[in-house]
């Protein structure tokens, strides 16, 4: 297979992953009962932090 094909599974991957860690994240808001109008910012935060995280440990 070649590396672009690679590429475009990894990214397909990676994309999936946000998605679902993005649900969890706003069930989670919810649930403590965080504001509606913050859940955006607060989310992307979230993820940010979680994707940094990921690449410490991979890097």
């Amino acid at each position: 297979m070649g590396r672009l094909a690679t590429i475009a599974r990894t990214h397909a991957r990676k994309d999936s992953v946000r998605a679902k860690l993005r649900v969890i994240v706003k069930r989670i808001l919810r649930q403590f009962g965080y504001p509606p109008d913050m859940q955006l910012l607060a989310t992307e935060t979230v993820l940010k932090q979680a994707e940094m995280i990921a690449n410490e440990l991979v890097g």
